[in-house]
């Protein structure tokens, strides 16, 4: 059984050589750690070239050549950098508690694979010194964890720095045009070609700080955004329209069931319904997020179209 894990930095100095040793400290010893720098100007390179040098499990794909890809390019560039049986999504600022890569592997052991899967778990947020402020990310930001095609339409829950998928799944993986981050389309995939597991414990120490690419909701950026009604409903518009470009994508899927296809049809068509129709799709299909809150005020834009602009 092969196993590579997938890490992807940029500028990440000051918390990668944690992670790595997280990644080292694993009891399951038998991987092969793939990284890929995105461009980093700071000492991100020397630091990977010093964890080479120490454990031959660990490999710096361009070492000689640091272009800048952006994350997901990066991510697929890597996945498809060599073949495994498993590939494991890894942060660059997180650190991995010490059984979860044997937890995730003993899930997947249960599954069949020649079919697509992948499996995630929650993680612990905790701020720049590992001290936890949310036992629960699943619990806080998303209330639950998805594990179907209709929930993860509209809505993800799954973090990449907690994601395995298999190799059926990374076969399907096949371009980066449209998608809204690499974790969000693996798991539609999953959902709809094969099967997407959620483990309900924590699998990582998730951390928040100024620097993060993307990061758990806090009160601080709730209340950021809602002092701005214009650009909170920017924010919703622009994640309804990339998340159904993104899943107009699972279209060219042949393995796609009758049902499935009808109802991601109707999802990235939905806007271009009159509102008769609109209405009638949200009823027949349930298109919802995980809060009430955000369900409500998604439905509400779907049916008004209110601060809706074509592009």
């Amino acid at each position: 059984m092969k196993i590579n894990i997938v890490l992807s930095t940029y500028n990440g100095a000051k918390f990668l050589a944690e992670q790595i040793e997280s990644i080292q400290k694993q009891t399951f010893t038998d991987w092969q750690l793939l990284i890929r720098d995105d461009g980093s100007t700071d000492e991100t390179p020397q630091i990977i070239k010093q964890f080479v040098a120490a454990d031959k499990r660990i490999k710096f794909i361009n070492a000689d050549k640091r272009e800048n890809f952006g994350v997901i390019k990066n991510f697929f560039t890597l996945v498809k950098f060599e073949a495994a049986d498993y590939y494991f999504f890894s942060d660059q600022d997180d650190v991995w508690l010490p059984n979860k890569m044997a937890t995730m592997l003993d899930e997947a052991a249960k599954h069949d694979q020649a079919k697509p899967l992948m499996v995630y778990m929650d993680l612990s947020v905790v701020d720049e010194n590992l001290v936890v402020t949310q036992p629960s990310m699943i619990r806080s930001q998303s209330h639950h964890a998805n594990t179907t095609l209709l929930a993860e339409l509209t809505e993800n829950t799954v973090t990449g720095g907690v994601a395995m998928i298999n190799h059926a799944l990374a076969e399907k993986w096949v371009d980066t045009d449209d998608i809204v981050m690499h974790d969000w389309y693996l798991a539609l995939l999953a959902t709809a070609t094969g099967k997407l597991v959620y483990i309900d414990k924590p699998g990582e120490l998730y951390r928040q700080h100024d620097n993060n690419v993307l990061g758990a909701r806090t009160l601080r950026k709730r209340f950021a955004k809602w002092l701005n009604p214009l650009q909170a409903l920017g924010k919703y518009w622009w994640l309804i329209r990339t998340s159904q470009k993104q899943a107009g994508l699972l279209l060219g899927q042949p393995d796609l069931s009758t049902r499935q296809r009808e109802m991601v049809e109707a999802y990235v068509g939905i806007i271009n319904q009159g509102m008769t129709q609109r209405l009638s799709l949200l009823k027949k299909y349930q298109f919802k997020k995980n809060k009430r809150f955000h369900t409500a005020v998604f439905r509400t834009l779907i049916v008004t179209k209110l601060g809706y602009r074509k592009k």
